[in-house]
């Protein structure tokens, strides 16, 4: 099939690689400036639109290439991470629709940070949906493929992304095949009833600050969910600040009354910090500009992480 790409990412980068070994023809490569995070830039998109001999455009306002997607007669387009809403008009352009890759079990878990959410509202497994898009609406359109990700409250984020990078090429490439082999085909309709819906809102690194007074499990989740590449949880010693990137949930048998945020006990290569219920064994940090363990300069338990 004729398939035009467009978007950023290197998730994106290695569908358009996975979809011609397969023996599709990528017919145009649209894209536009990526965000610092991204290994995968512009410029190596360009390049691989000059290696497949296909137009490229970058930009972040995809109807001003409308008129070379009606030349180019594409059947499907895939989209991940296109910078703005991609309209119907656009859409329309495409036989087959427009494919987009979501990290969310969809209809639930909706927009943004779909990933973390799940991990910090204690969800068993992770979605990720290749779904058609519908112009102006959010995570809308037919399921075609979906697969799980079981998870714990030990998961972490980065262990999720990683997954996820490694999955999606192939979905992609099965839901194009699926559509190639039958157009009206869908794994499921999306609901359209808000209530079978769950919106995720952005997630800012301010949001990873520690709060002490809550159960261990929850902090542990939280510190997990905003694990790498993520700027991590954190909390203050000593007035500065501490990055927390590896803990375990602390299950002694010990009746106990501490402050939370309180050291309780300091063993080689970890602490254990009281929090509002349970204790946490945190393992691995990040200190004055160092990843080391917590022990080298905790040696108190006269001391609290705030």
């Amino acid at each position: 099939m004729k398939i035009a790409i467009i978007g950023k990412t290197e998730i994106l980068y290695d569908v358009a690689l996975h979809l011609k070994e397969a023996g599709h023809e990528i017919c145009c490569i649209i894209t536009a400036k990526e965000a610092p995070e991204y290994t995968r830039t512009v410029e190596d998109f360009r390049r691989m639109a000059k290696l497949f001999n296909v137009p490229f455009a970058s930009g972040s306002k995809i109807i001003k290439n409308i008129d070379l997607l009606r030349d180019l007669n594409a059947e499907i387009g895939v989209s991940i991470n296109y910078t703005g809403v991609i309209p119907q008009s656009v859409i329309d352009i495409f036989p087959l629709g427009l494919l987009n890759s979501h990290g969310g079990d969809l209809p639930r878990y909706r927009g943004n940070a779909c990933q973390a959410w799940a991990i910090l509202n204690a969800e068993k497994q992770i979605g990720l949906c290749i779904h058609k898009m519908i112009g102006d609406e959010l995570d809308s359109g037919d399921i075609i493929e979906r697969d799980y990700l079981k998870i714990d409250h030990n998961s972490k984020i980065t262990q999720v992304l990683e997954w996820t990078h490694k999955r999606i090429p192939a979905l992609m490439l099965s839901a194009v095949n699926k559509l190639s082999n039958d157009s009206n085909y869908f794994l499921e309709k999306q609901s359209r009833e808000l209530k079978d819906a769950l919106r995720c809102y952005p997630r800012t690194p301010d949001d990873g600050r520690i709060d002490w007074g809550k159960p261990a499990i929850n902090i542990l989740r939280l510190i997990n969910a905003s694990n790498k590449p993520y700027l991590g949880a954190y909390c203050e010693f000593e007035s500065e600040k501490l990055i927390i990137w590896d803990a375990v949930l602390i299950e002694d048998g010990e009746n106990f009354l501490a402050v939370p945020g309180q050291v309780t006990s300091i063993m080689k290569g970890s602490i254990i910090v009281a929090c509002g219920m349970g204790k946490l064994g945190i393992c691995s940090v990040e200190f004055d500009g160092k990843i080391l363990t917590p022990d080298t300069f905790i040696k108190s338990i006269r001391k609290r992480l705030l």
